[in-house]
């Protein structure tokens, strides 16, 4: 565990708990590299407190390799992003079936005692050790249903909840049934976002000019024709360790943090375009750490999301599934169906998962953050939580990239911190603007808007 106290002398009012996604995100990490971005009130009245969820980290960590070299050198042996073509496929395959019979042999108890309801039971033994009555969460991304699945377990130990970019429960977990008919990430409809949110990166750097957005081309369609011709060139012709696989591997990651992550991932593809290697990406500096640098091997997330949410256990059907993908939402499609094959020949499923209802009458209604353009997590997801949920108002970040809170909204910041501080919810229909849009200039008022709108019809696009 890891504590950040309360700054504001005499005012504060609790523990805040503050799970980073994942799943496998390691809190002791990454909640004080993300700690500045919390709103100040929220720091003043709270110690922030995360930890690394069991199986990940600093924890007892799920390891099937016992070294980080054994680790990197399966990590080198199949493509990076997804597999192309017939033989990059057997290889991924063989790959990933050989990780779990690896983590079979290290961790066969392990494996089925990591999943979200283990966690959230955790969790409510950390509110006890902190001396709450009830608990005030923040989660983001997976720790949205983390966020839900504790909710519905312990509806009555509700303070205050804010869920970030949300899983939607039901299609996480099939509908609570084991016929898993889709990968989970296209039940999720990751791929559709994605996709989206792709589509926007090349209409707004092609709607500016080159000095905002290098790789523009003057004009949306003609960026969106420069990034297709660059990936058919980069499919015959990779430049270094540019393939197209891990091209399109590193667009869809470089579009969860806005500022730099858009600038700079335009700057990259226009290397690639000009067929020079680009720099990798820039990375924050880290605050100092008790244990900076735990094991956080590729088999930690797999753990707890294939124990968690079905998958089809056919490894061949997932090519099928990628082109049904690809021909609905291209390149993204590709990317997202991969990122669960993995757990088509995983040996566990979670002794003990949470799979439903998600309606229990909370002691305290929840407040539920969606961004627009999220190349992860789609809006709809955020609806639907907010929808499943017994008790729950739905606010609205007219934006992009992953999360609001390391994608900074003022708006969202206020709403978040009356909220947190004395239960106050936004009106019904709020919707709030990020404060500077991608290759833009920040917005004056932090973009505070009531009601619905246009949003209706953008969600149906994403």
């Amino acid at each position: 565990m890891i504590r950040r106290k309360a700054t504001g002398p005499g005012r504060r009012i609790g523990s805040l708990f503050f799970n980073p996604g994942g799943p496998g995100g390691p809190g002791t990490v990454q909640m004080p590299q993300n700690y500045e971005k919390f709103p100040r009130e929220v720091r003043e009245r709270f110690d922030i407190v995360s930890w690394d969820p069991r199986g990940i980290g600093n924890s007892t960590a799920v390891d099937c390799f016992g070294s980080p070299e054994a680790a990197a050198e399966w990590a080198g042996g199949h493509a990076v992003g997804f597999p192309v073509g017939a033989r990059e496929r057997v290889t991924w395959i063989a790959a990933y079936r050989d990780l779990s019979r690896r983590c079979e042999r290290r961790n066969p108890e392990l494996l089925r005692h990591v999943s979200t309801a283990d966690t959230a039971r955790d969790l409510d033994e950390l509110r006890r050790a902190v001396g709450d009555s009830r608990l005030t969460y923040l989660g983001i991304s997976y720790g949205t249903f983390l966020g839900a699945t504790y909710a519905n377990l312990f509806p009555d130990k509700v303070r205050a909840m804010v869920f970030d970019s949300n899983w939607d429960p039901q299609a996480w977990t099939n509908r609570g049934s084991d016929d898993a008919r889709l990968p989970s990430f296209l039940r999720a409809g990751s791929d559709r976002t994605a996709a989206a949110t792709i589509d926007k990166f090349l209409a707004l750097c092609g709607s500016t000019g080159t000095e905002r957005c290098v790789f523009s081309a003057g004009s949306p369609k003609a960026t969106r024709s420069k990034f297709d011709r660059l990936l058919r060139r980069l499919r015959e012709e990779p430049v270094g360790s540019y393939t197209y696989s891990a091209t399109v591997a590193d667009v869809v990651n470089s579009l969860y943090v806005v500022h730099p992550g858009w600038t700079e991932l335009a700057g990259r593809l226009q290397d690639l375009w000009r067929g020079r290697t680009p720099q990798p990406p820039t990375l924050p500096p880290a605050p100092p750490v008790p244990d900076p640098s735990p094991y956080l091997g590729e088999e930690q997330a797999a753990a707890v999301f294939c124990g968690d949410s079905p998958n089809p256990r056919d490894p061949e059907a997932y090519h099928s599934f990628e082109e049904d993908s690809a021909a609905r939402t291209g390149v993204a499609g590709r990317f997202w169906t991969w990122a669960a094959e993995g757990c088509a020949t995983w040996p566990a499923v979670a002794a003990d998962r949470y799979r439903g209802p998600w309606n229990k009458p909370t002691a305290r209604p929840v407040l539920v953050v969606g961004t627009i353009y999220d190349p992860s997590t789609p809006y709809s997801a955020a609806k639907a939580m907010a929808a499943e949920l017994a008790d729950a108002r739905l606010l609205t970040n007219d934006g992009y990239g992953h999360t609001a809170l390391i994608n900074p909204s003022r708006c969202v910041q206020d709403h978040e911190s009356r909220y947190l501080v004395d239960g106050t919810l936004p009106p019904a229909g709020t919707t709030c603007r990020q404060d500077t849009p991608p290759f833009g200039t920040p917005e004056p008022n932090g973009g505070i808007a009531a009601g619905g709108g246009w949003l209706a019809g953008a969600a149906d696009g994403v």
